[in-house]
């Protein structure tokens, strides 16, 4: 779920602005997290030289348990139980690594879902309920870099404001906090032993659209696994809670799957760089090939740069590509079967029916990334059932906004059943296919030893049937980014 980046960011500041929400005092906790950003290496350095045995402690893997599945005929979407506050409570957010920061429902907040029909409890965050639980006041190095700056009006005892804005409109607006965020920290092999670290998250309090009241599959929020320093996993990662390296395997088949923070060891991954000053997960795509055979396509789709290359992003259900690929890939999947008589659903959707074996019947897609790593993805995979249909899981992110045609964007559709291992440490990621209904192996930085992490199903009601617009809150904001400001 791609959010407005450093691009958008006037717009942001304007927008934030704009909304309204209580400002809330902040009076009874201020700090600094200037270590964030301002001398990073020097802060990181001093932080190694004054505790470095501590550090050797607490580095070892995080295992996040995981509910929900990525088919869209079903929930359309992964989520992970975390604890915050002190005492602390559970909470049930949405894995995102297309968005940075981690936010959730408060107690303020009028227009926030009370119920869901995913089979969990919804929990608003009331930091007054919190003995660790900080407001983060505006004038904090930490609100200058989310919002690109000082924020007019800003005084020391007023709140830090944020605002997101999704792809279809959706949109959660609130203030900073600061708590303690419970974890499991990987003790053994499928063991894990409680540990925590303070992180600065968003307190939800005004939701519009399909994160309001209305949203019968509601969450308690959104957790960012992003680039950038505001993600958790970048919080963790400079007080050396935690390397930063994470890994995903989402059980596309039964729901669940695996997510873990640390270095894996096992199954060994192919890796591609990711390309450099970008603000989410591209890498340089080389080719697309249907069967055996490859799409003649111009070069310049391919190119890096800004809006280009492949977005790997977990917070989307489905895959966009451009029209220049799109329309030749779909082409030449229906061609296998001159006889299908294919409907166009929900304006959109290209579905057929089709009675024999998908696998048989219909080609693999493979993506050709650079070293040569390749990301393949099968019929039962790209082909979802919809009221009796087959639909194509490939979608024109041409035909989402104006001017799009080299935005490619690879969701739950093609990660699933795939170990993905996103090295920030080097700047690279990889995949490969692997049982997410098994175990993988998680390196011990403090003994060298190596540890299982299994699989997770969080429970929930796992034969829904979600609404289509939900599938659509999936789509990044950079394709709409025009129609915002």
């Amino acid at each position: 779920m791609l959010m407005m980046m450093a691009e958008a960011q006037s717009c942001v500041l304007l927008l934030t602005m704009m909304i309204s929400f209580t400002i809330v005092s902040a009076n009874n906790g201020v700090f600094s997290v200037k270590y964030k950003y301002a001398g990073l290496q020097r802060s990181l350095s001093d932080l190694k030289a004054h505790d470095d045995q501590r550090q050797l402690r607490i580095l070892a893997g995080v295992d996040l348990p995981l509910g929900g599945i990525g088919r869209p005929d079903i929930l359309g979407l992964y989520y992970a139980k975390i604890g915050i506050g002190t005492p602390t409570k559970d909470y049930y957010v949405q894995v995102d690594t297309g968005s940075d920061i981690m936010w959730v429902n408060c107690i303020q907040c009028r227009e926030c879902p009370k119920t869901s029909s995913l089979g969990i409890d919804l929990t608003l965050y009331n930091i007054n309920e919190s003995d660790t639980g900080k407001l983060v006041p505006c004038d904090q190095e930490f609100c200058y870099e989310i919002n690109g700056g000082q924020l007019p009006g800003c005084t020391a005892n007023m709140s830090c404001p944020y605002l997101e804005i999704y792809g279809d409109g959706s949109s959660t607006a609130g203030y900073f906090v600061k708590d303690v965020v419970q974890y499991a920290r990987v003790s053994g092999d499928l063991k894990t032993t409680a540990a925590n670290g303070s992180v600065i998250f968003g307190c939800g309090a005004r939701q519009s659209g399909d994160l309001g009241s209305s949203n019968e599959e509601a969450l308690d929020g959104i957790l960012g696994f992003g680039k950038s320093n505001s993600s958790m996993i970048s919080q963790l990662a400079v007080t050396g809670k935690v390397k930063k390296i994470f890994a995903h395997c989402l059980d596309g088949t039964n729901g669940g799957g695996i997510f873990v923070i640390g270095h894996v060891v096992q199954p060994k991954v192919n890796m591609t760089p990711l390309i450099p000053n970008q603000p989410h997960y591209n890498v340089n795509m080389t080719a697309v090939q249907v069967g055996h055979e490859f799409l003649s396509l111009p070069t310049d789709v391919f190119e890096a740069g800004d809006r280009k290359g492949a977005i790997i992003d977990s917070g989307t259900t489905l895959a966009y590509l451009p029209e220049m690929v799109y329309k030749p890939l779909v082409s030449k999947i229906i061609s296998q079967q001159p006889d299908l008589k294919v409907h166009t659903v929900r304006d959109e959707y290209t579905c057929f029916q089709y009675s024999d074996s998908l696998d048989d019947g219909f080609p693999n897609v493979t993506f050709h990334f650079e070293n040569s790593v390749i990301l393949k993805v099968y019929p039962h995979e790209y082909l979802f059932p919809f009221e009796g249909l087959w639909c194509i899981g490939w979608q024109n992110s041409g035909v989402q906004s104006r001017d799009r045609r080299n935005m490619t964007l690879l969701g739950d559709l093609v990660l699933s059943n795939k170990l993905v291992l996103y090295d920030l440490e080097n700047q690279a990621i990889g995949w490969t296919e692997y049982n997410c209904s098994s175990s993988i192996q998680v390196l011990d930085e403090r003994t060298g030893t190596v540890h299982l992490v299994g699989y997770h199903y969080i429970n929930s009601a796992r034969s829904l049937n979600v609404p289509w617009a939900m599938l659509l809150l999936l789509l990044p904001i950079t394709l709409l980014l025009s129609l915002v400001c």
